[in-house]
């Protein structure tokens, strides 16, 4: 089983265990690929809409959170509770982008992880391509962050740092030529994001809560 690039990590500390599971922006079936991925998980999602969800997808959130993330009203998601949040590719479509994770930091357990995953700044420099490769082919996109900005942020809130720098991951790029054919034949297109592990599009950190 290929575990998506935002499972990799955690995988590696959660695969036979119970643990409970914070996913922000949980749409285009995030539901089903966790559960695959974790099928023990206990599952809470957050988005501002039901993006890209079957019905199956959704009945699998053992709880779900509709709000936008931009208000920073969090009271209603439990303080100290999660073992792992996920924020792949949420960030930069917020202008406070900061201020939410310092927000949702709070409902981690100590002890716990994140992982916050997003477009570099070298991926303004690639060619524009349909399907995003640059960071400015998604028209709702709205903020860069830097790795050193979101390290220093999570080293402030208590964090250490495991793992971080440019997203290649290596069964994504050995698929390649694969992904590429599958798409000129399902889509009559190539998606720039085939692309993103070869070029290094994306930056990641991953981090655990002090005790």
């Amino acid at each position: 089983m290929i575990i998506p690039p935002r499972f990799r990590f955690s995988h590696n500390h959660f695969k036979t265990k119970k643990f409970i599971l914070l996913d922000v922006g949980a749409g285009s079936h995030s539901p089903s690929l966790a559960k695959r991925v974790f099928p023990d998980c206990i599952y809470h999602g957050i988005d501002i809409g039901n993006y890209d969800n079957s019905a199956n997808d959704m009945s699998l959130m053992d709880r779900y959170f509709e709000m936008d993330v931009t208000k920073l009203d969090f009271d209603e998601i439990p303080d100290y509770y999660y073992d792992l949040i996920i924020l792949s590719h949420i960030i930069e479509h917020l202008h406070n982008g900061d201020k939410v994770i310092e927000g949702l930091a709070k409902k981690l357990k100590p002890g716990g992880f994140i992982y916050i995953e997003y477009p570099g700044e070298k991926s303004t420099r690639f060619p524009k391509m349909r399907g995003s490769l640059n960071f400015y082919d998604d028209p709702t996109h709205v903020r860069l962050y830097s790795l050193q900005e979101i390290e220093q942020l999570l080293t402030t809130a208590g964090f250490v740092t495991i793992s971080k720098g440019l997203r290649r991951y290596w069964p994504y790029i050995l698929l390649t030529p694969i992904k590429i054919a599958y798409n000129v034949m399902k889509r009559g297109y190539i998606p720039g994001s085939i692309f993103w592990d070869i070029l290094g599009f994306a930056e990641y950190v991953y981090a655990k809560k002090n005790s």
